[in-house]
């Protein structure tokens, strides 16, 4: 019997997925791939096996040795580099298609900074809502999977106390808002202080922390982020931060800097 060949609709779903998954779990049991295979149409460990292909493409994931299942076809590489040149649009597009297929598939979107709406809010500003929640419930599951959940300063696993935190503001570059090479997964207090410049990376992912939490004579930033300078951050399984990302923060958010 012949192989059925991939729709790029499916290998989308797949990659789409994959950016959620931790690497680790990305196996024929996950109740979430099983629940995407019965969608699309597959067996769960064939679309597992999508997902490692998939993960051949990736650089954090070669770079360290392993290899994923190296079989990507060119269009499991068309839909990299469509995501990549347009992750807001994908993600999007992906979560309302996994929608249209699925009537079971995942609605209830937190904001991960909830706002309070009206009850009776309709029309475009419910679609403006619906859009926002898809686009921050995927940079936030893309980011902390690729963690491990962990905050990666201080390794903290406490998901209510996780940010998906920009590297570049989600003002100052459209194209890169749902990049996750773009985000690192950081405590609250650790989010605040990278947001505000209180603290930094250097080219090598070492904390650099700023002059003037150094003058701050207070307990909690002397026994819990002073101690941060120099420290390596604890790598992502996948999506590295991008070199341009952490040199632009450091350049034109990094307080030692704006002096």
């Amino acid at each position: 019997m012949a192989t059925v060949r991939w729709t790029k609709e499916q290998v989308k779903l797949a990659f789409h997925l994959y950016c959620q998954l931790p690497y680790g779990r990305i196996h024929g049991r996950n109740p979430e791939i099983v629940a995407l295979a019965k969608v699309i149409g597959r067996t769960s460990d064939a679309v597992a096996m999508k997902m490692l292909n998939i993960a051949s493409l990736d650089p954090a994931i070669t770079e360290t040795g392993r290899a994923g299942l190296g079989n990507a076809s060119s269009l499991d590489r068309e839909v990299w580099d469509e995501f990549h040149s347009d992750w807001e649009r994908l993600a999007v597009e992906c979560q309302l298609l996994r929608q249209q297929l699925d009537q079971n598939a995942e609605e209830d979107l937190e904001l991960e900074n909830d706002e309070l709406l009206p009850e009776d809010f309709t029309g475009e500003t419910r679609q403006v809502l619906t859009t926002q929640r898809i686009k921050q419930h995927f940079f936030r599951r893309a980011v902390l999977s690729s963690y491990r959940g962990r905050c990666c300063m201080s390794g903290l696993s406490e998901p209510r106390l996780l940010i998906a935190s920009h590297i570049v503001p989600w003002s100052k570059d459209k194209a890169n808002r749902l990049n996750p090479s773009n985000g690192l997964c950081l405590s609250a207090i650790h989010d605040r202080a990278f947001d505000k410049g209180l603290i930094t990376l250097s080219d090598d992912f070492k904390i650099i922390v700023s002059d003037e939490l150094r003058r701050r004579d207070e307990p909690f930033v002397r026994e819990v982020l002073l101690p941060l300078n120099g420290r390596a951050i604890e790598p992502p399984e996948r999506f590295a931060p991008q070199a341009e990302f952490i040199a632009w923060h450091r350049s034109e958010l990094f307080v030692d800097n704006r002096k």
